[in-house]
């Protein structure tokens, strides 16, 4: 009978399994995790074979739930759902999960073969049957807890970027309070070191939140508004901006060359000035004290460049791959949520743009937007 069988062979049995693991590309299965899963399996499908020998055969149905994978408790169920929450938790994939109940199956059939034991069709029956009940609650359960695992990530995630988005805008609304108090009571100037003070926070203040819509927009899939507009206007839209966030951080200074009038873009114009802003504002960030920060607009083809060069010293290896990475800070300066590059690129994809950076070692980097061209009607 089957279930002598694997009475007997049980250790080698459950000896070959763990053979038919070590060599997948998997994490190490742990005694636990076989106590649970191959095992625990095995016991429960020679107690389903013993009890289908005896006169009340039915009940054997506890033990291995129903033909068809139809919903019901059952030990084999119980104990498969639990093999597939520890299988997650250490590292395995899905399909794992499922070779695992087809080593032991496989491990079954070698080992008759070579001892020359002869399994009957209703005890192979009874195999598959335990084999499927077990496989569909891993997979079930294992998706389960999967996406409850993500859903947890993404709310945590969530959670400590409003976190750091409430924390940054209270820092900043404090300091103009303060500033503006000060400049209320007239203890001083406007054009002295408070109203300075005043006029950077404003300025950080409203990049945080043009940064932050941005981020929503992009995110929540809204299409952009897209319609032509002339490149040399939006530069010097740009300019404004960018010499304002210069002067406040009194690092570098800004070069911005002439720029072609006959040049069009058809892009959304919000997401694209949120987009150079973030790399002005990185520019600025890390460039050398006193050091030029160009802005450069051109054409290449059928393409429209926006360069971004900074004199920041260049990158170290590997950090082209990670600074567009959310919450990725890889400079010494640590302000700000580490978004704004990962934002740019996304405002940038959102106008059928590429972003890209370029390193300069020894001195410093360019960040280009790639942009299909357009001429100005009339220009």
């Amino acid at each position: 009978m089957m279930h002598d069988f694997l009475c007997v062979n049980r250790d080698e049995l459950i000896e070959r399994c763990r053979q038919k693991m070590a060599r997948r590309p998997a994490p190490p299965a742990s005694e636990k995790e076989l106590d649970h899963g191959v095992s625990r399996f095995l016991d429960q499908l020679i107690k389903t074979l013993q009890l289908e020998q005896t006169t009340d055969a039915a009940s054997s149905r506890i033990v291995s739930g129903p033909s068809g994978g139809g919903a019901a408790l059952s030990e084999i169920g119980e104990s498969a759902a639990r093999n597939g929450r520890e299988l997650l938790l250490h590292g395995f994939t899905v399909d794992q999960v499922v070779h695992d109940y087809g080593d032991l199956c496989q491990a079954i059939t070698d080992l008759a073969f070579d001892k020359g034991e002869v399994i009957q069709v209703d005890e192979f029956r009874t195999l598959n049957r335990c084999l499927d009940n077990a496989i569909a609650s891993a997979v079930t359960e294992f998706a389960y807890q999967r996406d409850a695992v993500v859903a947890e990530r993404t709310t945590q995630a969530l959670n400590e970027r409003l976190g750091f988005l409430a924390h940054d805008l209270r820092g900043l609304i404090s300091t103009a309070t303060l500033a503006f108090t000060a400049l209320k009571h007239g203890n001083v100037g406007v054009t002295g070191a408070t109203g300075a003070v005043l006029d950077r926070t404003l300025i950080r203040l409203r990049t945080l939140i043009d940064r932050s819509l941005a981020e929503v927009r992009v995110t929540a899939g809204m299409p952009p508004h897209s319609h032509l507009i002339s490149l040399s206007d939006f530069v010097a839209e740009v300019r404004v901006s960018a010499e304002l966030e210069a002067d406040s951080t009194e690092s570098g200074f800004l070069v911005v060359p002439a720029v072609d009038r006959t040049l069009g873009l058809d892009v959304d114009p919000d997401l694209l000035f949120s987009a150079v802003g973030n790399l002005l504002q990185n520019a600025f960030k890390f460039t050398k004290r006193n050091t030029a920060v160009i802005l450069s607009a051109y054409a290449v083809a059928d393409r429209i460049r926006i360069d971004v060069e900074d004199h920041c010293g260049g990158l170290t290896p590997g950090q082209a791959e990670k600074m567009f990475e959310p919450f990725e800070q890889l400079g010494e300066d640590k302000s700000g949520l580490g978004l704004g590059l990962s934002i740019s690129r996304k405002s940038v994809e959102a106008n059928k743009g590429i972003l890209s950076v370029h390193n300069m070692p020894g001195h410093g980097c360019v960040f280009t937007i790639d942009l299909p061209r357009h001429a100005l009607a009339g220009a």
